[in-house]
């Protein structure tokens, strides 16, 4: 059975892997940065090549929804149509687990939890998605990596200075990716992702209004049974309240607010004709030995 997690990163693991080696940067690189060298230069492609194997370890350890399953034709419904943003190249997978969360990486990946998926309506979902884009074409999952790099300090002081191509385990992979997903995003992100999301909704004809709502949602769980978790988890990000009354004050200054109705979630997967010809012919059958 793969492991289940429970994110504290991005909007709002630790593996038990094999060693099996995956070249990623060059010791030159990585040494430096974990020995937090003045002036060291940490580049986007660097944070990029790093979260790519990260996440892959990620989703090989964790319950990843597969593409016919209910939960991906929704992402995909929603968010297919936003792979591109702002030059920034987007992939997105769902983690069937009930924690509420979502999460974006340095590499464009998008992972979206069932569990926020069961609470929030399609544009509510949109607005959060819009804010994890904001951390990537921002830069902060790259300062996100950076930081969970040196935090883990994988490679020794020697190391930067041997002029070979350093190898990780699966396991120091994953350290990473969980650290990296547990990085906490300054409050100046937080809000600067804020504004991107709600942009985003405006830029493509969405309500902008499922902002405010989809943090209203946060604030109401925050203050319910789920409390302890969700003060927890939002420890790092400014009070939901006085996010959804900025991106109400927003969308108000824009002429555009009203107040937000959630609509019907549905996470179920359609039925197909060829299932529904089986189901006809079946009932048939029965009818006819009766």
């Amino acid at each position: 059975m793969k492991k289940r997690i429970i994110v504290l990163g991005a909007l709002f693991a630790i593996l038990s892997l094999t060693k099996t080696n995956a070249q990623i940067l060059s010791d030159k690189t990585m040494g430096a940065l974990g020995k937090g060298v003045s002036g060291f230069t940490f580049s986007d492609a660097d944070a990029a090549a790093l979260a790519k194997q990260s996440i892959a370890e990620l989703d090989a350890n964790n319950p990843v929804a597969d593409p016919k399953d209910g939960y991906s034709i929704r992402l995909d419904r929603l968010f297919g149509k936003h792979t591109t943003s702002e030059g920034v190249t987007l992939n997105y997978k769902v983690y069937l687990v009930k924690d509420i969360n979502a999460f974006a990486c340095a590499d464009g990946s998008v992972r979206v939890f069932a569990g926020l998926m069961n609470i929030m309506d399609d544009n509510q979902l949109l607005a959060v998605i819009g804010h994890e884009i904001g951390h990537v074409v921002n830069h902060d999952t790259r300062d996100a990596i950076k930081a969970a790099y040196k935090k883990e300090a994988l490679l020794d002081a020697a190391s930067s200075q041997s002029g070979k191509v350093e190898t990780f385990t699966k396991s120091q992979l994953g350290q990473i990716g969980s650290a990296m997903i547990d990085s906490k995003h300054s409050r100046k992100q937080e809000s600067e992702a804020d504004s991107f999301s709600y942009d985003f909704m405006k830029k493509n004809g969405y309500d902008v209004n499922a902002v405010e709502s989809a943090f209203r949602i946060l604030q109401n769980l925050s203050e319910g049974a789920e409390a302890s978790f969700m003060t927890k988890m939002m420890s790092s990000h400014p009070d939901s309240g006085k996010r959804a009354d900025t991106a109400k004050k927003k969308a108000t200054k824009d002429g555009l607010y009203h107040v937000y109705e959630q609509q019907k979630i549905d996470n179920t997967a359609p039925v197909t004709e060829t299932k529904k010809a089986t189901t006809t012919t079946k009932k048939k059958s029965t009818a006819k030995k009766k």
